[in-house]
């Protein structure tokens, strides 16, 4: 056999400086969606860590009444797919139903709610676009038959330490929804969620301060 079919080349700029993704996000399945596999999500609004990193997309969900001109910067300067958060707490009702529209229009690959949103709203927002409907599920009472007749395409699951153990209780009733769950920044977090069938990954990067401490500490020793 010829080794070199199995040697994937690699180009690197000699000034980016790229954050890699945790490599055991490449141990899960990955959703397709419209042809494009993802598996691993960055799990920021950062701009420039979003331009500087090797994730398959942007989850891009923040703790604000989310705005389009927000959603439009992140759709811009991104290379990759972004999900975009469009309420479903504070923000609900008619409000969800035009944001998704909005970032539908701006190129978003998928929208995001947030648990509290009810299933009427739910229904509503998955009418409204062409784009898969995200909804997010942070502990194990959820009905999640009734989120998937609601129009929900994809499970996102944030249960924070519970994540994993949520996951294995949806995989065991339903075996083919496409689960995407928050893997926290270690390996064992990711790569124990993913045994409990999740078939993607978001991953929360570094801080600003953090990304830049080993560099400052380079700079002094200069």
């Amino acid at each position: 056999m010829d080794d070199r079919k199995n040697k994937v080349p690699t180009v690197d700029s000699s000034l980016r400086h790229i954050l890699r993704m945790p490599k055991e996000c490449f141990e899960c399945s990955g959703i397709v969606i419209n042809g494009r596999r993802i598996k691993s999500m960055v799990f920021t609004t950062d701009l420039a860590i979003i331009k500087n990193c090797d994730a398959d997309a942007v989850f891009a969900v923040y703790p604000f009444t989310p705005q389009q001109s927000i959603s439009a910067a992140i759709i811009n300067a991104a290379h990759v797919p972004v999900f975009c958060g469009v309420g479903g707490g504070t923000t609900k009702g008619l409000r969800t139903v035009s944001l998704a529209k909005d970032v539908e229009c701006q190129g978003a690959m998928g929208v995001v709610l947030n648990a509290p949103v009810s299933d009427v709203n739910l229904l509503a927002v998955s009418r409204a676009v062409d784009i898969p409907v995200i909804i997010t599920v942070v502990n194990d009472h959820t009905d999640i038959r009734a989120r998937l007749r609601a129009g929900a395409n994809i499970l996102n699951v944030a249960g924070g330490p519970d994540t994993a153990e949520i996951v294995r209780g949806i995989r065991r009733s339903y075996p083919d929804v496409a689960i995407i769950a928050s893997g926290g920044n270690k390996p064992d977090s990711i790569r124990k969620t993913i045994e409990a069938g999740a078939n993607a990954i978001t991953y929360t990067p570094p801080s600003t301060k953090e990304l830049f401490s080993s560099m400052m500490a380079k700079y002094r020793e200069m």
